[in-house]
């Protein structure tokens, strides 16, 4: 890593919901940090559920978001790598992003080194025990087969059904109370032990949660969630030697 560069994760803004003016007014928000880090960012990781839902179609995207998007480029061709992770809102990214914002793609956990530390990175959605239900519902949404039958759908049916469910989320009408279960019922920490049986990582760090966490799980290893912009506005920073739980405001 360059002197006096970082390197910023961030995750779950669900853009759209609850209603089009709260969205607005998280975007912008979110749109000022990414300018707060532009010029002291190495690189940028995004963990997921940027958008609360998010289908392609082939020459069609959905409307909204072009503050956020604009900013994204704006990072991009300044020279700052961004990694997007598909979350289980928005696993239906296919190729736009990738082509528009020049963004690295991932839709599983990666394993990355920076400055010596080792990171494990994902959104976190179906890992660890328990979740059955969902874990079947994303293999069925992730065929390809499924895809296609949706993609058959004309957008303002398809993307309206998206939507008005969307809207019926516990995210979007505020029903969750996210708490610590603790480090032997919280199944991302289950499962960032499981992993450091076979494997060192200093920093093991996932979205999904919506509950900022950062827990000393086996000797120098932490368990780093990183919340959502929809409570908390946090985010972790690494500076080539410390990684940082923060909150922006």
């Amino acid at each position: 890593m360059q002197t006096g560069k970082k390197i910023y994760f961030i995750s779950d803004f669900h853009l759209g919901v609850p209603t089009y003016e709260k969205s607005l007014i998280r975007e912008k928000k979110i749109v000022s940090f990414l300018e707060m880090i532009r010029n002291d960012a190495e690189e940028l990781y995004l963990l997921g559920d940027v958008f609360d839902f998010w289908f392609e179609y082939k020459t069609v995207v959905p409307r909204g978001f072009v503050r956020l998007l604009g900013k994204l480029a704006e990072l991009s061709d300044a020279g700052i790598p961004i990694h997007y992770f598909t979350g289980n809102h928005d696993m239906w990214t296919f190729d736009y992003l990738q082509k528009e914002l020049q963004v690295t793609l991932y839709r599983k956990p990666i394993e990355a080194e920076y400055n010596g530390k080792t990171f494990y990175i994902g959104h976190g959605d179906g890992l660890g025990p328990g979740d059955h239900g969902y874990k079947f519902i994303k293999k069925v949404f992730a065929n390809p087969v499924c895809q296609w039958l949706f993609a058959r759908l004309h957008p303002n049916l398809g993307i309206g059904m998206a939507n008005y469910f969307s809207r019926k989320s516990r995210i979007a009408t505020g029903a969750t109370d996210e708490k610590f279960l603790g480090n032997e019922k919280e199944w991302l920490v289950i499962h960032s032990k499981k992993l450091l049986e076979n494997k060192h990582y200093d920093f093991l760090v996932f979205g999904h949660r919506h509950l900022p966490l950062d827990v000393p799980i086996h000797g120098s290893s932490r368990y780093i969630n990183l919340g959502d912009w929809i409570r908390y506005f946090s985010y972790a920073e690494f500076d080539g030697l410390n990684m940082e739980l923060k909150y922006f405001s």
